[in-house]
């Protein structure tokens, strides 16, 4: 009797421990779910002063350097087609940047534009002057161009050369750019309106070319119907 029982002892199945229900495995998953939702949001309000403080100062660089000569600068925005100053930070869909040298002479106008990159939006600062009906600078702001190949829209040298003295003069109408922009393969360029791409990253150059071809139509013309505006700006 005993020899049986002690069999029955060394025979027996363990106890299945029980599995957790539905029901909780769900919840603890929400519950994770909503801390880490939190702790997403928290870290963007808490990162985003920064981010729009350091990108504020980068654009202010940003604007001296693709204007030479600038020391001083005024914001200005277009009300029915006329520019008048803007006050404060307010917010506006086009700013003209006129810049200023040291006597408040008026040097060129800093502007943004984007549009696609190959990769996603190209996000640019380009510098206008009205003496010499040309872009005179051109800086990258925002990019994720395929590195060491589209990211030389940034850094190449003979390719930020283009936009030292890039032709945007004005027909006769002072409506329309008298020769569009245009990008032509490396050692073809011939004229003043051209833009040389970049070897292996075409599809990046045609971007700053398109970007500047359109925002150019439309900023340069109001630039020089409202060219008094703007020199007196400083004053």
């Amino acid at each position: 009797m005993n020899s049986e029982a002690s069999n029955e002892k060394r025979t027996s199945p363990p106890p299945v421990a029980q599995s957790p229900s539905s029901f909780r495995m769900v919840s603890t998953m929400g519950a994770i779910g909503f801390v880490c939702g939190m702790l997403i949001v928290l870290t963007f309000q808490v990162t985003l002063p920064v981010i729009t403080k350091n990108k504020i100062e980068a654009l202010e660089r940003a604007i001296f350097e693709v204007v030479p000569g600038a020391e001083q600068k005024t914001t200005f925005k277009l009300v029915d087609g006329e520019l008048e100053p803007l006050e404060g930070e307010e917010d506006t869909a086009v700013k003209y940047y006129a810049c200023y040298d040291g006597e408040n002479h008026l040097v060129g106008v800093a502007l943004e534009a984007s549009g696609q990159g190959f990769q996603d939006v190209l996000r640019i600062l380009y510098g206008y002057s009205p003496e010499k009906q040309a872009v005179v600078g051109m800086k990258v702001l925002e990019s994720k161009e395929t590195p060491g190949l589209g990211d030389k829209i940034e850094k190449d040298p003979a390719f930020i050369a283009n936009f030292e003295a890039l032709d945007v003069r004005l027909d006769d109408t002072g409506a329309k750019a008298l020769n569009p922009i245009v990008l032509v393969k490396k050692g073809e360029k011939t004229d003043l309106w051209q833009i040389e791409a970049i070897t292996g990253a075409t599809i990046s150059s045609r971007a700053i070319a398109t970007i500047l071809e359109k925002s150019t139509a439309v900023t340069v013309p109001v630039i020089s119907q409202n060219l008094t505006v703007l020199e007196d700006g400083a004053k």
